[in-house]
C-alpha cells in the first residue's frame, strides 16, 4: 500500500497523520524541529501552541464551539486531548500548552503506522501523495518552493502573540477574579446547578480595573512605544483577528475600551462602580501560576512591553515569563488552488492543510487536517471523496477556502460563512442555536451513512 508523506508536525499535520494512521496506512511525518526552529517556536514537541492557549468558546451557539463538537463527533484525535488538559477559562476551552503538545507527541511517536522524521523539507516530493501542513511559519526555503510549485507568489500577513505573566507577581489589592456579567447572572439566577457552575468559573479570569486617568496614561505610552522594525522585504499586512494592541489603539483613544478592554459586565470591588476600562488575564497552564494578557498581541520591543504593560494597575511589579512576539504568517491563495477537500485542483497527489490554506485558528487548522487526512486515506483506499456539507462549520470553511474570491484573506470559524436560514431570525442566539442544530444533524447523518457504507464494503 502507498505510503503518505505529511510535511509539518503542527496541529493540522498531527491531526492528518493520526487520521491516516487510524485507517492503517503508513505515514512519514516530517518536522524540522529540533534541527531548525522558527522565530516563534521554542520546544521540540509536535503540535506546539505558539500564541494564545485558548481554543475559544465551547458553546454550541459559538461557531468555534460548534466546530469543536463537529470534530469530536467525527473522531478528531487532537480535540479530545485538548479536552483532557483544559484549564479554567469560563465558557472557553483553554489548555495547558505544554501538556497538550507532550501528549500529542507521545501519541504520534507510539503509533506503529507513523514514522516521525526530524528534518527540514525544502522540496515537495513527487510521485507520492503529500499533505503540506507547514503552517503560518513555513521556512523561507520551503515557502519559495511552494510559491514556485503553485505557480504564483505566496501571500503573507502578520500574527501576534500576547505576553504571559506570573500570577504571584500580580497586585491583589487591585486584581479580582470573575467573568463578564457574573454579578448580573448571580442576581438573576438562583438555581443550585447554576450557582455551582458560577462557583467553578470564578477563577477563570483575573481582572485589572482602570479609571480614566490610569487608562489615558497607559494609552498615551502604548501608542508612542517602540515597535520591532520589520524587514524591508516583509509586507505589512495584518490579519484583523490578531491585530497588535498598539495598532488597534492608534485607531482612536476609545477603541480599546470598546474592544479587549471593554468594562461592560464588571463592577470594581473597590468602588462598587463599573471601571472605565478593564484588562483581563486568562490562565495559561494547569498549575494556574501563569496567565496571559487577553487581547494583548503585540509587536512592541521587549523592554517597551515591560515598561508600558507595567503601567496597567495590578501589573506594576509583574514578572513577565514570556513577552509577546510578532511573526510572519504564510498562506497560499487556496481559492484558485484547492478544492473543498484541501486537495490541489491541478495535482491530485498534493493536499494542503492548516493555516497555510487560509483557515485561521487552532481548531480551524485541526479541522482542515482531519478532512485532508480522511480524504488522503480515501484516495489510497479507492473510496469516494469525503465532502462535508457547507451547512457544517468544517464544510463551510472548506467551501470558503476553495471558492474563487479576488479578495481572499484568512478566515476563522464563524456563522457568517454558513448558508442563510430559509427564514430571517432576528434573535441572534436563537439563530445560532438553529444553525448549530442543522450542522450537528448533518454530521450525525454523515456518520450514519459512513457506517452503512463500511458495512456494505
Amino acid at each position: 500500500m502507498q505510503e503518505i508523506i505529511v510535511i509539518g508536525g503542527g496541529l493540522a499535520g498531527s491531526e492528518a497523520a493520526l487520521q491516516i494512521a487510524k485507517r492503517k496506512i503508513k505515514v512519514k511525518l516530517y518536522e524540522m524541529k529540533p534541527e531548525k526552529f522558527s522565530k516563534a517556536h521554542s520546544n521540540e514537541n509536535l503540535a506546539e501552541i505558539v500564541c494564545s492557549n485558548s481554543f475559544k468558546s465551547d458553546l454550541l451557539t459559538n461557531a468555534c464551539g460548534l466546530l469543536k463538537e463537529e470534530l469530536r463527533l467525527l473522531g478528531s484525535e487532537l480535540i479530545p486531548i485538548a479536552d483532557s488538559v483544559k484549564v479554567p477559562a469560563g465558557q472557553a476551552l483553554a489548555v495547558d500548552r505544554e501538556k497538550f503538545s507532550q501528549i500529542v507527541t507521545q501519541k504520534i511517536e507510539e503509533n506503529p503506522y507513523i514514522q516521525v522524521i526530524r528534518k527540514e523539507v525544502t522540496q515537495i516530493p513527487e510521485n507520492t501523495i503529500v499533505i503540506v501542513a507547514t503552517g503560518p511559519l513555513t521556512s523561507d526555503s520551503l515557502s519559495k518552493e511552494i510559491a514556485k510549485f503553485v505557480g504564483m507568489d505566496a501571500l503573507f500577513f502578520y500574527d501576534a502573540a500576547a505576553p504571559i505573566v506570573e500570577k504571584e507577581s500580580i497586585n491583589w489589592d487591585i486584581a479580582f477574579y470573575g467573568n463578564r456579567y457574573e454579578q448580573e447572572r448571580r442576581k438573576e439566577e438562583q438555581e443550585s446547578i447554576w450557582k455551582e457552575r458560577i462557583r467553578k468559573q470564578e477563577a477563570s479570569y483575573i481582572n485589572l480595573p482602570m479609571n480614566q486617568e490610569e487608562y489615558e496614561i497607559f494609552y498615551k505610552e502604548l501608542i508612542s512605544a517602540e515597535i520591532v522594525t520589520l524587514h524591508n522585504f516583509e509586507k505589512r499586512e495584518i490579519f484583523e483577528g490578531c491585530m497588535p494592541i498598539e495598532i488597534m489603539a492608534k485607531r482612536g483613544i476609545d477603541t480599546l475600551r470598546f474592544g479587549p478592554l471593554k468594562p461592560v459586565g464588571f463592577t470594581d470591588p473597590r468602588t462598587g462602580k463599573r471601571p472605565y476600562a478593564i484588562v483581563q488575564l486568562r490562565q495559561d497552564n494547569c498549575e494556574g501560576n501563569l496567565y496571559n494578557i487577553v487581547g494583548f498581541q503585540t509587536n512592541l520591543k521587549f523592554g517597551e512591553q515591560k515598561r508600558v504593560f507595567s503601567l496597567i494597575p495590578g501589573l506594576e511589579e509583574a514578572n513577565f515569563i514570556k513577552y509577546g512576539v510578532m511573526h510572519r504568517n504564510t498562506y497560499i491563495n487556496s481559492t484558485k488552488l484547492l478544492d473543498n477537500t484541501y486537495r490541489m485542483k491541478e495535482n491530485h497527489n498534493i493536499y494542503f492543510a492548516g493555516q497555510i490554506t487560509g483557515v485561521e485558528g487552532y481548531v480551524e487548522s485541526i479541522s482542515s487536517g482531519l478532512l485532508a487526512g480522511i480524504n488522503v486515506a480515501n484516495q489510497v483506499l479507492n473510496k469516494k471523496k469525503c465532502i462535508m456539507p457547507k451547512e457544517t462549520v468544517i464544510g463551510a470553511l472548506a467551501e470558503y477556502i476553495s471558492t474563487e474570491n479576488d479578495t481572499f484573506q484568512p478566515m476563522n470559524a464563524n456563522f457568517g460563512i454558513l448558508p442563510a436560514l430559509p427564514e430571517k431570525i432576528r434573535d441572534k442566539k436563537e439563530k445560532y442555536k438553529i444553525l448549530s442544530n442543522v450542522s450537528l444533524e448533518n454530521i450525525k447523518n454523515i456518520i450514519e451513512n459512513l457506517g452503512k457504507r463500511d458495512k456494505n464494503s
